[in-house]
């Protein structure tokens, strides 16, 4: 329980918000402080490094809130409190901030327990590869899915196709997900390229997993859990067709189904 000085110093500072780190550091030293917050996530609402957070925060049912600010218009508080300016920020429930979407999975990994138990230390060490490999392509997809013509968006969909092969070639079909049938640091890391392709086909005909049937089973089984939505907000869609099927090659969808991976060729 707070003693009445500290509560006072916190209400006082909750109404300036360029003071907002100053409370922070304040809580931290609070006893018992895990009473006062539970962890909060800074989001942009259609940020792919974010859902990553979120989905894990999901799968983990660690109760997290979250608060959506404009990247256009970043409050002075966020600013104070994030040394690179970006989302996703996570600050745990005593009150530390966290910045960058890695260090934040490790956290959460290591404070609340990975989603796989027993896996050995060449077990890990793939997973943390195959987790980079797709979270490094998150930039790459967003940067297709915003091509403005034919040309741009053929060239660097065929770079993006060239990732979900290899995601194709190492995925052996014999598990639910990436290699077990629990789902596992990958699946999350993977989540949003997935769910994003699975907008894309439905809104627009055309399919980033095209010819790659392993890839699409992977895709069913993640998206299947539900945590795909659950990792974000309730006008998701809505917000990433208004940014990526707007003023697009995609949103405009003048020969996408009649390409090689429209809805009207091999992968219907």
């Amino acid at each position: 329980m707070l003693v009445i000085g500290e509560f006072k110093k916190l209400e006082k500072i909750v109404t300036n918000p360029s003071s907002f780190s100053l409370l922070l550091r304040l809580i931290s030293k609070v006893p018992n402080r895990r009473s006062i917050l539970m962890i909060k996530v800074v989001s942009f609402k259609i940020c792919p490094f974010v859902q990553r957070v979120t989905a894990l925060l999901e799968a983990k049912e660690i109760p997290y809130e979250i608060e959506y600010i404009s990247l256009k218009d970043k409050p002075g508080w966020f600013l104070e409190i994030s040394p690179n300016g970006q989302v996703p920020l996570l600050i745990t429930d005593s009150g530390v901030a966290l910045f960058e979407s890695d260090a934040i999975v490790e956290y959460i990994e290591d404070e609340f327990g990975p989603l796989q138990d027993k896996l050995s230390n060449e077990e890990k060490a793939v997973q943390r590869a195959w987790s980079y490999l797709g979270t490094k392509h998150y930039l790459m997809q967003c940067g297709t899915m915003s091509s403005k013509d034919k040309a741009t968006f053929d060239e660097r969909a065929g770079k993006l196709q060239l990732v979900f092969q290899k995601a194709e070639k190492q995925l052996t079909g014999d598990t639910r997900f990436f290699d077990s049938n629990e789902l596992g640091k990958v699946d999350v890391a993977w989540l949003p390229l997935l769910h994003r392709a699975a907008i894309i086909k439905e809104k627009s005909g055309f399919d980033f997993l095209c010819g790659l049937p392993k890839l699409q089973a992977w895709q069913h089984a993640v998206l299947e859990t539900g945590y795909a939505l659950k990792s974000v907000s309730s006008d998701f869609v809505e917000r990433f067709s208004d940014f990526y099927l707007k003023n697009t090659y995609l949103g405009e969808g003048k020969d996408v189904a009649t390409s090689q991976c429209g809805s009207s060729s091999c992968c219907g």
